[in-house]
Formats: C-alpha cells, structure tokens, sequence
C-alpha cells in the first residue's frame, strides 16, 4: 500500500515531466529544432501571469488568457519571423547552437523588462490552493493539491489534443510535410510560410502553459529551475524517440512514479542516495541516449535538397597570401607584446585579476576548438571536465603534499581518462543525441559527484596555493598572468598541431562524410574518441589553472553546468576552429561585463545626490545595477550564439575573412594600376 501511495504522489511530477518533453516533441515534430529555449518561453509566461496575478491583482481567467494566449504565442510568432524561418534547411548543429543562444538570452531580456527582484509563491493556474476538501475521502493519508492535479488534467488534454493534430487532420499533416522540406512542400502547394508560423505559435502556446503550471511547484521563479526541470524530462523525449508524443507522454509518468518510488525507499542516511534521487532523470536520459534500442539509426530530420546549396568557403588562413600570413603573424605578436606590456605597468589589480582569469578560459575553449571545430561534436559538458582537472589538482595537492604543478598535470590525466571513458559511447551518437548525452553528464557530475566530499572537498572549497618557480613567486598576478600567457600559447600549438595533422584531417574528413572517410580506412570512432580525450585534456588543464588562478577549486564559483553552456555559445559564434576566437572569447566573457558595469553604473545614491533629475533618469538608475551590466553580456553572446547560422566559420572569421578579401583585392588593384603605368612608360 505504501509503495502505491508513493507511485500515485509521483504521478503530478510524471505529468510535469510529460508536458515539457511533448513540448518539445511538438517543437521538434514541426520545426525540426531541438528547442532547448523552451524553458526560457516558459518563463517569460510564468513572469507575466505572476505580475498580473499578484502584483496588479487580475483575476484568474484574464491572467491567464494574457500569459498563455497573447504573450506566449506572440513570442513563437517573433522566433519564427525573424529567426527560425532561415533556419528550416539548416543542419542540426546551427538549429542547437542557435536555441542554446536563446536559452541564455530569452531569460536575461525578461529579467531587464521585469527586474530581478526574488518572486516568491507563484501563483496556481486554479481558484483554490487545496482540494482535499471536495475531492478527496475524509482521513486520506495523501492528497493531491489544485495545481498537481491542474497539471494532471492540463498534461491529458493537451496530449489528446496534439494526437489529434497530428493523426486527423490536414494542418498536422502539413506542419510534418513542412519540416520534412519546405521547398518540397511548397512545390505541393503547401504555404511553408504560414504553416510554419501555426506551428511555431502552437508550440509556444504550450511553452507557455508549462511554464505557468510548473512555476507553483517551485517556492520562487527561477529560470534555472525551469531548465533543469526541462533537461530531466529529457529522458521522456528520448523515451519517445523525438517524435512519439504518446510514449513521450508515458515515459514522462514512468520517470515520476520511478524518481517517487525511490524518494521514498532509498535511505536519506547516504550522501550517494541523496545525489542520486534528484539526478534520477538525467541518469535514466544518459542511459537511455546509449541503450535505447534504434536511437542510433534514427536519422535526423533534414532537407533532401539541402544538398543542392553552396558548400562553406574554406579557412582564410589556408587561402591567404603567404606575404600576408607573415605579417599577420608580426603584427599579432606585436600586439600580444604591447597587451602584456600594458598589463604589466598600466593595469590595477581588478583589471589585471579579470585578465588573468580570462587567459586561463581561453585556454578551456580550446577544448572546444578541437570537440566541436574539429570533431563536429557539440558537447555540453566540457565545464564539468575542467572541474575534474580542478578537484583533482586539488585533492593532490591537499592530500599529499604534492607540487601544484606536478597535480595539475595528474589532474590533466584525470580529465582526459574520465574524457576517453565518456567518449567511448557517447560518439556513436550523432548531432542533438550527443548533445543531450553530454548535458545529461554535466548535470550528473553536479548532481551525484560535486556534494562528495572526496572529489570536491564538500561544503568548504578545497584551496590551491599558487605555484614558486624558482626566485618567481606567482601569487603576483603579474608573473602568473605571464605564465598564463605562456600555457595559453603552448596549449595553442598543440591544437595547431593537432589541426594540421593526421587526426585533423581524419576529422575533418570524417565531418564531410563518414561513408567516404570509413571507405579509405578512417575509422569514426576512434578519431572521435582520440579528439574527446585530448579535448578533455585541455579542459582539464584550464580548469587546473583555474583552480590556482582563484586559490581554491570551487564548483560553483567556477563550473556550473550554465556558464559552460554560455561558454559553447560564446566560442561557436566567435568561431569554433579559431585560436583567435578561443583568446578573444576567453578575455570577452570577463571584461566585457565588468566595462559595461564601470561604464553605464549610477552610483547607489544617485536619486539622493540628483533631487532634481528626471523621474525616467532616475528609473533609469535604479534599473541599472551591477547585475544589469551581466544580463546584458550575457543577452549579447545569447544572440552571438543565433548568427551561428549565417556565419558557422564563427563572427570573427567572418570578418577576418572580409578584411583579408579587402586587402587582397586593394593590392591586386595597386599591382594592376603599377603594371599600367610601366606598359605606358616608353623604353
């Protein structure tokens, strides 16, 4: 009887899981976009329901119909027109890259309109908060509250529904046609055009209603918690296969009977059992990605006359003049010279701390370069990679004694075997089934491993003292951000290297067609696994040099599985085979922020020292704090992530490459003006 009790409680959060993940089957059915922005539509409509609920005090209909049939839709409508209709012929890693650059911005932007101030107790979708009193037996041992069970109904009716689109009638069949090829569609007579606009609505509609739904479960409005809901139901789209909305729907109740099941038999006693009971979802998705029967043939859907488009235009730096590499080559090393000159005699502390710490980043979307530039792999989990490098470095030095620079490299070693044993199944995996399997690590490395005291030291950070090398003591920011520059450049040749030989160009090979490279005897599979390893090498070393950088190996100050996402996002837009980029990316994500905060910051008595000021200057100062300067950093590389699709070389290629065809082309004009005039001159 207890067990059933426990399997019956588990079915509201089955329905939460049931309703986000048919969400998203939805999205992908009809857009053919694994919309990992979701969770950011869903809590733009959770936020206006909970303003107009509770601070304007609209009653609940009108509330509602606004968040869920106005706002909602209105948002599905903006994606599509300006983004996502470009986006129907591209491949699946632009549509990823480009929803994992709204899933950092859509929030940031609601926090700018709304404010950032803590919202505690949304607000049912329900007249009353308990239902005990007319639904339920007297002396019931449990009872369901009105927003479990509006969730339970809400979940139903919309899964009945979308069968019914999907299966009985001509929109549901247009809408799959659509994402099957939109040029093959129109040639059908299908309008591509509106049919993709319903179908992006229709899912945002359901965004909405999740969000405003799930947001009681929670004791404040959180987008984060939104997301990590939306990655543990996850397990029931890969249940589904991407496409099933009724065995998304079942595996969603299985996943919440099962995580209610174990709440309530598994000891409390274990540090193990309380990671394990909230990680439940992303273990069984991390399961399910590498054992689901058939996954790994699913093919993706894609445009059979994609193929007829222009293929990208090589590298600049293979195209280029030999003149121009050359002084190309002076003049960065030059710059590089006057930068840590400036760094070394102009520079505070602040500045000089916010430097150093974006040299060691740079060094950590390195790893990126060689996983997703080279290897074609999105992978999502490359923070949790640089937090083993760090712990383990840690650990070392806290346990024995050790020289940190003799840990860091054991904990290079540590990375880069827990990245090879990773990697071994996760690269059969293809495009959005990878990436989800490396996010579901991310979040079971947070979840189970980072509370043990034995890999992170538990509660209290484990401390890493900077290195001495010799007479240089680097507890100077000055001599470590020159030993920073000196491991960010070695680190820089070794994926040069590794770009311009074998394994590059098996990968590269291998990214073109895998049926081509296997017929000249390349094998997948373990070019992959080599380039995921190394990649989580590197991680490793960065998130080592980060732990000594900061004094001590802090998860949270340092590795959260969001900030690695807004990692992959800001070095994809930047350019994911650029050394270039990797530098730029690493310094940009620390200073850019902090100038916009020394730039645009009132000071915190700004209306009292101005009485006179205009009120909208004054709203203008208060709206404008140090967190403001973050949201929109983080809202700028969000969108940098969305140009993903028109430039996949990366923004700073892209431009590197127009500057160089400018140059070219200027001194192609010269040498003809020159030749001219020596054909005029007479002998």
């Amino acid at each position: 009887m207890q067990l059933l009790e426990y399997a019956i409680r588990g079915i509201p959060t089955g329905c939460v899981f049931a309703l986000l993940a048919v969400g998203l089957v939805l999205t992908y059915k009809t857009s053919g976009v694994f919309n990992l922005a979701y969770a950011g539509q869903a809590y733009v409509s959770a936020i206006v329901y909970y303003e107009l609920r509770k601070e304007l005090e609209w009653p609940l209909i009108p509330a509602g119909v606004v968040a869920i049939l106005v706002v909602a839709p209105l948002i599905g409508l903006l994606l599509e027109r300006v983004l996502f209709r470009y986006l129907r012929s591209a491949g699946a890693m632009a549509k990823l890259v480009t929803s994992l650059g709204l899933l950092i911005a859509i929030p940031e932007i609601a926090k700018l309109i709304f404010g950032s101030e803590t919202r505690r107790n949304p607000p049912p979708l329900w007249w009353v908060r308990r239902t005990d009193e007319w639904l339920w037996p007297e002396g019931a041992t449990f009872v369901l509250d009105a927003g479990q069970v509006a969730t339970i109904v809400s979940t139903v009716v919309v899964v009945i529904a979308l069968v019914v689109l999907f299966r009985s009638t001509n929109l549901g069949l247009r809408m799959r046609a659509v994402v099957e090829s939109p040029r093959l569609a129109e040639l059908s007579g299908v309008d591509s055009e509106r049919v993709s606009m319903a179908a992006w609505m229709l899912s945002s509609v359901l965004a909405g209603l999740a969000g405003v739904l799930i947001a009681p479960l929670f004791a404040s409005l959180n987008p984060f918690d939104l997301f990590t809901l939306l990655v543990a139901a996850l397990a029931a789209t890969v249940f589904g296969g991407l496409t099933s909305i009724p065995l998304t729907f079942l595996g969603g109740i299985l996943l919440g009977v099962l995580q209610a099941v174990l709440a309530g038999t598994l000891p409390t006693d274990s540090v193990l059992t309380n990671g394990l009971r909230p990680s439940l979802p992303f273990v069984v998705l991390f399961l399910l990605l590498l054992f689901r029967p058939g996954l790994r043939s699913t093919k993706e859907v894609t445009d059979p006359l994609a193929t007829v488009d222009a293929p990208p235009p090589p590298p600049v730096v293979r195209s280029r003049p030999p003149w121009m590499t050359t002084g190309s080559r002076v003049f960065g090393t030059v710059v590089a010279v006057l930068a840590l000159a400036a760094c070394w005699f102009v520079l505070d502390s602040y500045w000089l701390g916010l430097t150093v710490s974006g040299v060691v980043l740079s060094i950590i979307m390195m790893s990126l370069i060689v996983v997703v530039g080279m290897g074609g792999m999105l992978s999502l989990c490359q923070a949790a990679l640089a937090a083993i490098g760090a712990f383990a470095t840690a650990q070392i030095v806290s346990a024995t004694g050790a020289p940190v620079l003799l840990a860091l490299v054991a904990g290079v070693i540590a990375a880069a075997a827990v990245g090879a044993l990773l990697a071994i199944p996760v690269v059969r995996l293809d495009g959005v089934y990878l990436a989800l399997a490396t996010l579901a690590f991310a979040l079971m490395f947070q979840s189970i491993f980072v509370p043990l005291s034995w890999v992170s030291g538990g509660a209290v950070p484990i401390s890493v003292p900077r290195p001495v090398i010799g007479p240089i003591d680097l507890s100077d920011d000055r001599y470590f951000l020159v030993f920073a520059v000196i491991c960010a450049t070695v680190t820089a040749l070794i994926v040069i290297r590794l770009r311009e030989g074998t394994t590059g160009r098996f990968l590269q090979a291998l990214q073109t067609s895998d049926v081509a490279a296997a017929s000249i005897g390349i094998s997948g599979s373990r070019s992959r696994v080599v380039a995921f390893a190394i990649a989580a090498g590197i991680a490793g070393f960065g998130g080592g040099m980060a732990a000594i950088d900061l004094g001590q190996a802090s998860y949270e100050a340092s590795f959260p599985y969001l900030i690695g996402l807004v990692w992959v996002a800001l070095l994809v837009s930047s350019g994911a085979r650029s050394i270039q980029a990797a530098v730029m990316s690493g310094l940009f994500f620390f200073l850019f922020p902090a100038l916009l905060d020394r730039l645009f910051r009132f000071p915190s008595n700004w209306a009292e020292s101005n009485p006179d000021a205009p009120s909208w200057v004054n709203s203008i100062a208060d709206a404008v704090q140090p967190t403001w300067a973050q949201s929109v950093a983080f809202i700028l590389f969000g969108i940098g992530a969305i140009t993903y699709a028109k430039h996949p070389e990366g923004s700073i290629e892209a431009q590197t490459t127009a500057s160089v065809n400018s140059i070219v082309r200027r001194v192609e004009a010269r040498n003809e003006r020159r030749a001219l005039e020596a054909e005029r001159v007479p002998t």
